[in-house]
Protein backbone atom coordinates (compact mmCIF):
# COMPACT_ATOMS: atom_id res chain seq x y z
CA UNK A 1 0.00 0.00 0.00
CA UNK A 2 1.29 3.61 -0.94
CA UNK A 3 2.27 5.79 1.61
CA UNK A 4 -0.37 8.72 0.21
CA UNK A 5 -2.90 5.47 0.66
CA UNK A 6 -2.08 5.46 4.48
CA UNK A 7 -1.69 9.28 5.34
CA UNK A 8 -5.72 9.46 3.65
CA UNK A 9 -6.52 6.13 6.12
CA UNK A 10 -4.72 7.86 9.24
CA UNK A 11 -6.74 11.45 8.15
CA UNK A 12 -10.47 9.80 7.69
CA UNK A 13 -9.54 7.93 11.26
CA UNK A 14 -8.58 10.82 12.67
CA UNK A 15 -11.54 12.83 11.37
CA UNK A 16 -13.81 9.89 12.29
CA UNK A 17 -12.26 10.11 16.34
CA UNK A 18 -12.70 14.16 16.45
CA UNK A 19 -16.71 13.60 15.10
CA UNK A 20 -17.13 11.10 18.12
CA UNK A 21 -15.71 13.34 20.13
CA UNK A 22 -17.83 16.63 19.66
CA UNK A 23 -20.42 15.39 22.19
CA UNK A 24 -18.58 14.75 24.69
CA UNK A 25 -16.69 18.15 24.16
CA UNK A 26 -19.86 20.17 24.05
CA UNK A 27 -20.79 18.27 27.31
CA UNK A 28 -17.78 19.31 28.96
CA UNK A 29 -17.72 22.81 27.95
CA UNK A 30 -21.24 22.77 28.84
CA UNK A 31 -20.40 22.05 32.10
CA UNK A 32 -17.52 24.07 33.23
CA UNK A 33 -19.63 26.73 31.94
CA UNK A 34 -22.47 26.00 34.74
CA UNK A 35 -19.64 25.58 37.24
CA UNK A 36 -18.45 29.12 36.51
CA UNK A 37 -21.44 30.79 36.84
CA UNK A 38 -22.11 29.12 39.94
CA UNK A 39 -19.07 30.30 41.18
CA UNK A 40 -19.67 34.08 39.48
CA UNK A 41 -23.25 33.98 41.05
CA UNK A 42 -22.64 35.19 44.57
CA UNK A 43 -20.44 38.68 43.12
CA UNK A 44 -23.43 38.71 40.27
CA UNK A 45 -26.57 38.85 42.75
CA UNK A 46 -24.36 41.41 45.31
CA UNK A 47 -23.21 42.96 41.82
CA UNK A 48 -26.89 43.30 40.93
CA UNK A 49 -28.36 44.42 44.46
CA UNK A 50 -26.01 47.35 45.67
CA UNK A 51 -24.94 48.70 42.39
CA UNK A 52 -27.48 48.15 39.26
CA UNK A 53 -30.55 48.02 41.22
CA UNK A 54 -29.68 51.16 43.01
CA UNK A 55 -28.49 52.92 40.11
CA UNK A 56 -32.09 51.93 38.20
CA UNK A 57 -34.30 52.49 40.80
CA UNK A 58 -31.97 56.22 41.60
CA UNK A 59 -32.43 57.22 38.16
CA UNK A 60 -36.43 56.34 38.59
CA UNK A 61 -36.68 58.50 41.12
CA UNK A 62 -34.95 61.55 39.72
CA UNK A 63 -38.00 61.77 37.65
CA UNK A 64 -40.57 61.79 40.64
CA UNK A 65 -41.83 63.63 43.61
CA UNK A 66 -41.00 60.94 46.37
CA UNK A 67 -39.96 62.33 49.88
CA UNK A 68 -38.55 60.36 52.79
CA UNK A 69 -41.04 59.19 53.78
CA UNK A 70 -42.49 57.37 50.73
CA UNK A 71 -45.09 60.14 49.86
CA UNK A 72 -45.37 62.23 46.50
CA UNK A 73 -44.16 59.79 44.35
CA UNK A 74 -45.68 60.84 41.21
CA UNK A 75 -44.28 61.37 38.04
CA UNK A 76 -43.15 64.72 37.12
CA UNK A 77 -40.98 63.86 34.17
CA UNK A 78 -38.12 66.41 33.81
CA UNK A 79 -39.17 69.31 36.45
CA UNK A 80 -36.32 68.10 38.82
CA UNK A 81 -33.93 68.24 36.39
CA UNK A 82 -34.81 71.76 35.28
CA UNK A 83 -35.19 72.95 38.60
CA UNK A 84 -31.67 71.73 39.24
CA UNK A 85 -30.00 73.37 36.48
CA UNK A 86 -32.04 76.53 37.54
CA UNK A 87 -30.64 76.00 41.07
CA UNK A 88 -28.05 78.50 41.99
CA UNK A 89 -26.87 76.62 45.11
CA UNK A 90 -26.58 73.78 43.14
CA UNK A 91 -23.83 75.72 40.78
CA UNK A 92 -22.57 76.77 44.06
CA UNK A 93 -21.46 73.58 44.99
CA UNK A 94 -20.39 72.37 41.85
CA UNK A 95 -17.85 75.47 41.44
CA UNK A 96 -16.46 74.33 45.06
CA UNK A 97 -16.12 70.70 44.22
CA UNK A 98 -14.27 71.67 41.22
CA UNK A 99 -12.07 74.60 43.29
CA UNK A 100 -11.46 71.71 45.51
CA UNK A 101 -10.20 69.28 42.93
CA UNK A 102 -8.12 72.20 41.26
CA UNK A 103 -6.45 73.29 44.68
CA UNK A 104 -6.49 69.63 46.15
CA UNK A 105 -4.83 67.35 43.02
CA UNK A 106 -1.76 69.49 42.13
CA UNK A 107 -0.12 69.75 45.16
CA UNK A 108 -1.25 65.75 45.82
CA UNK A 109 1.23 64.74 43.13
CA UNK A 110 3.53 66.99 43.58
CA UNK A 111 4.25 66.58 47.16
CA UNK A 112 4.11 62.85 46.63
CA UNK A 113 6.38 62.80 44.04
CA UNK A 114 9.15 64.83 46.10
CA UNK A 115 8.33 62.64 49.04
CA UNK A 116 8.96 59.30 47.09
CA UNK A 117 12.29 60.82 45.29
CA UNK A 118 13.63 61.93 49.26
CA UNK A 119 12.99 58.12 49.90
CA UNK A 120 14.20 56.49 47.23
CA UNK A 121 17.23 58.48 46.97
CA UNK A 122 18.17 56.66 50.31
CA UNK A 123 17.52 58.84 53.24
CA UNK A 124 18.05 57.25 56.59
CA UNK A 125 15.93 55.41 58.31
CA UNK A 126 13.57 54.61 55.26
CA UNK A 127 11.63 52.03 57.12
CA UNK A 128 10.65 55.15 59.31
CA UNK A 129 9.88 57.56 56.82
CA UNK A 130 7.79 54.85 54.66
CA UNK A 131 5.61 54.43 57.46
CA UNK A 132 5.13 57.77 58.32
CA UNK A 133 4.38 59.12 54.99
CA UNK A 134 1.87 56.09 54.65
CA UNK A 135 0.00 56.28 58.20
CA UNK A 136 -2.29 58.80 58.16
CA UNK A 137 -3.83 57.24 54.82
CA UNK A 138 -4.65 54.34 56.93
CA UNK A 139 -6.67 56.96 59.30
CA UNK A 140 -10.70 57.04 58.92
CA UNK A 141 -11.69 60.43 57.28
CA UNK A 142 -13.41 61.02 60.52
CA UNK A 143 -10.60 60.57 62.65
CA UNK A 144 -8.32 62.79 60.52
CA UNK A 145 -10.73 65.71 60.37
CA UNK A 146 -11.34 65.44 63.83
CA UNK A 147 -7.55 65.85 64.55
CA UNK A 148 -7.09 68.99 62.23
CA UNK A 149 -10.12 70.66 63.51
CA UNK A 150 -7.82 70.78 67.05
CA UNK A 151 -5.09 71.67 65.09
CA UNK A 152 -7.21 74.53 63.66
CA UNK A 153 -8.25 75.60 66.62
CA UNK A 154 -8.10 79.10 67.48
CA UNK A 155 -7.08 78.91 71.00
CA UNK A 156 -5.73 75.68 71.49
CA UNK A 157 -4.76 74.92 67.92
CA UNK A 158 -0.90 73.77 67.30
CA UNK A 159 -1.46 75.79 64.09
CA UNK A 160 -1.68 79.22 65.77
CA UNK A 161 0.55 78.62 68.11
CA UNK A 162 3.38 77.75 65.97
CA UNK A 163 2.21 80.80 64.01
CA UNK A 164 2.34 82.80 66.94
CA UNK A 165 6.15 81.68 67.74
CA UNK A 166 7.00 83.18 64.45
CA UNK A 167 5.16 86.49 65.07
CA UNK A 168 2.57 85.87 62.67
CA UNK A 169 -1.18 86.19 63.83
CA UNK A 170 -3.81 83.17 63.47
CA UNK A 171 -6.60 82.63 62.11
CA UNK A 172 -10.16 80.88 62.71
CA UNK A 173 -8.81 78.71 59.83
CA UNK A 174 -12.09 76.78 59.81
CA UNK A 175 -14.58 79.55 60.01
CA UNK A 176 -13.07 82.15 58.26
CA UNK A 177 -14.79 81.71 54.45
CA UNK A 178 -11.12 83.10 52.68
CA UNK A 179 -9.19 80.33 54.29
CA UNK A 180 -12.03 77.09 55.33
CA UNK A 181 -10.90 75.57 51.58
CA UNK A 182 -7.53 76.18 52.07
CA UNK A 183 -7.81 74.23 55.99
CA UNK A 184 -9.89 71.38 54.23
CA UNK A 185 -7.19 70.75 51.88
CA UNK A 186 -4.22 70.90 53.96
CA UNK A 187 -5.86 68.32 55.44
CA UNK A 188 -6.79 66.29 52.57
CA UNK A 189 -3.23 66.41 51.66
CA UNK A 190 -1.69 65.61 54.63
CA UNK A 191 -4.42 62.59 54.99
CA UNK A 192 -4.51 61.58 51.71
CA UNK A 193 -0.89 61.90 50.40
CA UNK A 194 0.64 58.36 51.39
CA UNK A 195 -1.34 56.65 49.02
CA UNK A 196 0.24 58.46 46.16
CA UNK A 197 3.72 58.16 47.75
CA UNK A 198 3.60 54.79 47.54
CA UNK A 199 2.48 54.44 43.94
CA UNK A 200 5.29 56.35 43.04
CA UNK A 201 8.02 54.68 45.15
CA UNK A 202 6.80 51.29 43.47
CA UNK A 203 7.18 52.82 40.28
CA UNK A 204 10.81 54.62 40.72
CA UNK A 205 11.49 50.83 42.38
CA UNK A 206 10.92 49.17 38.64
CA UNK A 207 13.14 52.01 37.03
CA UNK A 208 16.19 50.02 35.57
CA UNK A 209 19.06 50.53 37.74
CA UNK A 210 21.25 50.40 34.40
CA UNK A 211 19.82 53.23 33.16
CA UNK A 212 21.64 55.63 36.07
CA UNK A 213 24.66 53.70 35.98
CA UNK A 214 25.23 54.17 32.21
CA UNK A 215 23.80 58.07 32.81
CA UNK A 216 26.73 58.18 35.81
CA UNK A 217 29.46 56.76 33.22
CA UNK A 218 28.42 59.71 30.55
CA UNK A 219 28.76 62.74 33.76
CA UNK A 220 25.63 62.45 34.47
CA UNK A 221 24.78 64.22 37.90
CA UNK A 222 21.74 63.36 40.49
CA UNK A 223 19.33 65.99 39.28
CA UNK A 224 20.21 65.72 35.37
CA UNK A 225 19.13 61.76 36.27
CA UNK A 226 15.89 62.93 37.65
CA UNK A 227 14.84 65.29 34.81
CA UNK A 228 15.81 62.90 31.77
CA UNK A 229 15.51 59.58 33.63
CA UNK A 230 13.24 59.62 36.22
CA UNK A 231 10.55 61.94 36.14
CA UNK A 232 10.35 60.45 31.91
CA UNK A 233 10.08 57.14 33.41
CA UNK A 234 7.05 57.94 35.77
CA UNK A 235 4.58 59.45 33.19
CA UNK A 236 2.40 56.98 33.25
CA UNK A 237 2.02 56.78 36.91
CA UNK A 238 1.48 60.32 36.61
CA UNK A 239 -1.00 59.89 34.80
CA UNK A 240 -2.35 57.27 36.63
CA UNK A 241 -2.41 59.35 39.97
CA UNK A 242 -3.97 62.37 37.85
CA UNK A 243 -6.99 60.15 37.09
CA UNK A 244 -7.42 59.00 40.32
CA UNK A 245 -7.18 62.33 42.49
CA UNK A 246 -8.94 63.89 40.03
CA UNK A 247 -12.13 61.57 40.33
CA UNK A 248 -11.75 60.88 44.20
CA UNK A 249 -11.52 64.78 44.70
CA UNK A 250 -14.74 65.31 43.23
CA UNK A 251 -16.34 62.87 45.38
CA UNK A 252 -15.26 64.80 48.22
CA UNK A 253 -17.72 65.02 51.63
CA UNK A 254 -16.34 63.15 54.75
CA UNK A 255 -13.86 65.45 55.45
CA UNK A 256 -15.39 68.87 54.41
CA UNK A 257 -18.87 67.68 56.49
CA UNK A 258 -17.03 66.83 59.78
CA UNK A 259 -14.82 70.15 59.71
CA UNK A 260 -16.84 72.98 58.43
CA UNK A 261 -20.19 71.56 57.61
CA UNK A 262 -20.26 73.40 54.11
CA UNK A 263 -18.65 76.67 55.49
CA UNK A 264 -19.53 80.13 56.19
CA UNK A 265 -21.99 80.63 53.79
CA UNK A 266 -21.80 77.64 51.83
CA UNK A 267 -18.32 78.13 51.19
CA UNK A 268 -16.61 74.73 51.24
CA UNK A 269 -19.86 72.66 50.25
CA UNK A 270 -19.65 70.05 47.99
CA UNK A 271 -21.97 68.98 45.63
CA UNK A 272 -22.47 65.60 47.28
CA UNK A 273 -23.04 67.29 50.55
CA UNK A 274 -25.56 69.34 48.67
CA UNK A 275 -27.02 65.80 47.36
CA UNK A 276 -27.07 64.59 50.91
CA UNK A 277 -28.84 67.87 52.18
CA UNK A 278 -31.50 67.90 49.48
CA UNK A 279 -32.47 63.92 50.52
CA UNK A 280 -31.97 63.86 54.20
CA UNK A 281 -32.21 67.23 54.97
CA UNK A 282 -35.10 68.59 52.50
CA UNK A 283 -36.64 65.15 52.46
CA UNK A 284 -36.73 65.51 48.51
CA UNK A 285 -34.99 62.15 47.23
CA UNK A 286 -36.27 62.98 43.50
CA UNK A 287 -34.98 66.20 43.58
CA UNK A 288 -31.58 64.77 45.23
CA UNK A 289 -31.83 61.99 42.66
CA UNK A 290 -31.79 64.14 39.87
CA UNK A 291 -28.93 66.37 41.17
CA UNK A 292 -26.78 63.38 41.28
CA UNK A 293 -27.50 62.29 38.09
CA UNK A 294 -26.42 65.62 36.59
CA UNK A 295 -22.95 65.21 38.46
CA UNK A 296 -22.47 62.07 37.48
CA UNK A 297 -22.94 62.89 33.57
CA UNK A 298 -20.04 65.60 34.84
CA UNK A 299 -18.15 62.99 36.39
CA UNK A 300 -18.60 61.21 33.06
CA UNK A 301 -17.66 63.73 30.70
CA UNK A 302 -14.77 64.66 32.77
CA UNK A 303 -13.56 60.86 32.98
CA UNK A 304 -13.67 60.62 29.07
CA UNK A 305 -11.68 63.99 28.53
CA UNK A 306 -8.75 61.99 30.85
CA UNK A 307 -9.41 59.37 28.91
CA UNK A 308 -8.85 60.53 25.60
CA UNK A 309 -6.23 63.04 26.67
CA UNK A 310 -4.28 59.98 27.89
CA UNK A 311 -4.54 58.04 24.55
CA UNK A 312 -3.15 61.13 22.35
CA UNK A 313 -0.15 61.28 24.77
CA UNK A 314 0.50 57.65 24.47
CA UNK A 315 0.12 58.11 20.59
CA UNK A 316 2.64 60.66 20.24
Amino acid sequence: MSSAALDIGAGARAARAAAADQPRIRTQRSRDTRIGWLFVAPFVVVFAMFLVWPLVHGFYLSFTGESITGAGGDFLGFANYIEALKDPIMWRSMLNTAWFTVLSTIPLVIVALVMALLVFQGLPGQWLWRLSFFMPFLMASTVAAQFWIWMYNPQLGLVNYLLGAVGIEGQAWLQDPTWAMLAVVVETLWWTVGFNFLLYLTALQNIPEQQYEASALDGAGRWRQVRSITIPQLGPTTVLIVILQILASLKVFDQIYVMTNGGPGGVTRPVVQYIFESGFTGYRFGYASSIAYIFFAVIVIVSLVQVRFTMRRSES
